[in-house]
């Protein structure tokens, strides 16, 4: 049986992925011990990693060069759509997982955070298309 091969792109972004779901975690962690609830905690988690996302996917992983000003609009605006997509997502299974079901936060925070870099992986392909 033949092992498929994985792309650069793929390799780059699940190492990239793997850093924004820590940026992710941590900055959920930080907000919890500060004493922030639930899903103000998810939001500002969402909205730091997001910010690392953008560059990093746009830089590294897609390594898309296109830096006029249509461009990063266009790259902008549909990565900042997708991810608020996503984002609401995350804040509807942490809602749904953490305080309507009770179960563990953290555990939930990755298991919402590995459905959402499989989706964002698909969105990212059609964003930073190269030409």
């Amino acid at each position: 049986m033949k092992i498929p091969r994985l792309d650069k792109t793929v390799i780059m972004y699940l190492i990239f992925g793997v850093l924004t779901t820590a940026v992710n975690a941590g900055a959920y962690f930080i907000c919890g011990r500060l004493g922030v609830p639930n899903v103000p905690s998810t939001a500002i988690a969402w909205a730091v990693s997001v910010l690392f996302a953008f560059v990093t996917n746009k830089l590294f992983v897609f390594e898309s060069r296109d830096f006029s000003l249509g461009g990063l609009a266009r790259e902008m605006g549909g990565f900042f759509a997708s991810r608020a997509l996503t984002g609401a997502l995350d804040v509807g299974i942490m809602f749904l997982a953490v305080d309507v079901m009770g179960f563990n936060s953290m555990l939930w925070k990755i298991i919402s955070n590995v459905i959402v870099v499989i989706l964002n992986y698909i969105f990212c392909k059609i964003i930073f298309k190269n030409k």
